[in-house]
């Protein structure tokens, strides 16, 4: 067994399939950076980070001047238009001397676009290139929180109209008076008295950066269509805010500063540096939110060595187990079950877990419920029309294509026979057995999902006795 093999297998057995339980805290906060940082070089090596980072990289060269100019109308009724420009080349400082000539070509870009000569059609054109932007970020986001529903059309106009109008207003101005603050007669008088100095000096350098990750964490609070705690945005926020800062400083000192650029690509060179920024900066912004993901769903982070995939006995057992509990809740009069409780009340890892709540979903046994707090489920048809063998038959149909079904395909009769003869065998035995027959006999011992399935059963041939 070569060395390579023993230290896989050992990180398998120690950090990733390790119980922390019983672990002190440093030990387990120890393993689960390390889990951590597996996981973010995992989903690096798979290729999906930076598939999504180019693909954001064009849609903000399309979208970059709109997005401006809507923000430049904003805050010029506000008065304060005149700090994007030194935002843009807080911005593109990592390019050097390219950063200054490129905000100095969008400002006058910017400029020469007139809101207000637009009409209605261009102002409504130049809304949905932006809003585009935004919806395209959110879909990145979401696949990475594994979220198969967008914004409904209203809730997305809303929200992006809403951040997009008061979000630049805020940040400018917050940029605004730390400026006038840090500027101001009294500040310079007391820069002059150390140690006052040295600590005035080190509050300006840092409140920039804090300021950075105060965005960071907004973005991955409000983009994903779901309930982000504040304290995983806020890890996210400061991993991104910290590797977005490094990379700043390597860009700039490796890269603007190189000559061969220039030399290989002579007029473009700005533009290939600035396409480049852009990539690292989105790619940074989606493993910020990846960590706020993971940081949030710790549970996943023990099936990074396999996908965790379910069989078609477990989506059985699990779509019929979250039948039960769901009708459990809905008869007591609590509160309905939300994804995230669900699968921790099973123990599963969100992703697949989050597929059998889809399929149940897509075939009308549970009612999807969104708002701002969580995604619940309640029932979608009453519980006593709904039999075991039907929902049964429905999970185990879902997905099928019309032309894809055993009535065409063209297998031996004695299978035919067999095959039919186990589909018959439990709607037989179980003819009128209901999810809420289930649901009552089940009582609130529904620790184990076996003793649940004996007891329906129970109640079941009670009912039938003669």
């Amino acid at each position: 067994m070569t060395s390579t093999t023993r230290l896989k297998r050992w990180f398998i057995q120690q950090v990733l399939n390790a119980e922390t339980t019983d672990y002190p805290w440093w030990k387990s906060a120890g393993v689960f950076v390390l889990r951590l940082g597996y996981a973010v070089l995992r989903d690096l090596s798979r290729g999906q980070l930076m598939l999504q980072a180019t693909s954001l990289v064009y849609t903000t060269l399309l979208s970059l001047v709109p997005l401006l100019a809507v923000s430049f109308s904003v805050l010029k009724a506000f008065g304060v238009h005149n700090q994007i420009e030194p935002a843009l080349n807080q911005f593109l400082a990592p390019l050097g001397p390219k950063g200054a000539e490129i905000t100095q070509r969008i400002i006058e870009f910017v400029e020469n676009v007139q809101v207000g000569v637009l009409g209605s059609l261009g102002l409504a054109l130049l809304l949905y290139t932006v809003v585009g932007l935004m919806q395209k970020i959110e879909r990145a986001f979401n696949e990475l929180w594994h979220i198969r529903h967008q914004r409904a059309p209203a809730q997305l106009f809303s929200d992006y109209l809403s951040v997009l109008l008061v979000g630049p207003v805020l940040i400018f101005t917050a940029l605004g008076i730390t400026a006038a603050v840090f500027g101001s007669e009294t500040v310079q008088q007391l820069s002059a008295v150390q140690p006052l100095g040295l600590a005035i000096e080190l509050i300006t350098r840092i409140v920039p950066f804090l300021l950075i990750i105060g965005a960071f964490t907004f973005i991955y609070a409000f983009v994903p269509n779901t309930r982000v705690q504040v304290s995983s945005a806020l890890v996210g926020g400061m991993v991104a805010g910290i590797l977005w800062q490094i990379t700043g400083w390597i860009f700039a000192a490796v890269i603007a500063t190189s000559s061969k650029y220039t030399a290989i690509y002579s007029a473009f060179a700005g533009l290939i540096l600035f396409m480049m920024w852009l990539y690292l900066s989105w790619l940074i912004l989606l493993i910020g939110s990846n960590i706020a993901y993971y940081h949030q769903h710790p549970r996943y982070l023990r099936w990074l060595h396999r996908e965790p995939r379910l069989s078609l006995r477990m989506i059985e057992w699990i779509g019929l187990t979250v039948l039960v509990l769901v009708a459990e809740r809905y008869y007591r009069h609590e509160p309905p079950w939300s994804a995230e409780q669900l699968a921790a009340r099973l123990r599963l890892p969100q992703q697949p877990f989050d597929e059998v709540l889809n399929t149940l979903s897509d075939c009308r046994l549970l009612e999807r419920i969104e708002s701002p707090q969580a995604v619940s489920y309640l029932p979608a048809v009453p519980l006593e029309a709904i039999h075991v063998r039907e929902a049964l038959a429905t999970l185990r149909r879902h997905g099928e294509h019309r032309g894809l079904t055993p009535e065409r395909l063209h297998a031996p009769e004695a299978v035919q026979q067999y095959m039919t003869q186990i589909e018959v065998a439990p709607a037989e035995r179980f003819d009128e057995l209901s999810i809420r027959d289930l649901a009552l006999s089940a009582g609130t011992s529904t620790e184990q999902p076996s003793s649940v399935a004996l007891d329906a059963r129970k109640s079941h041939r009670s009912r039938n006795a003669p």
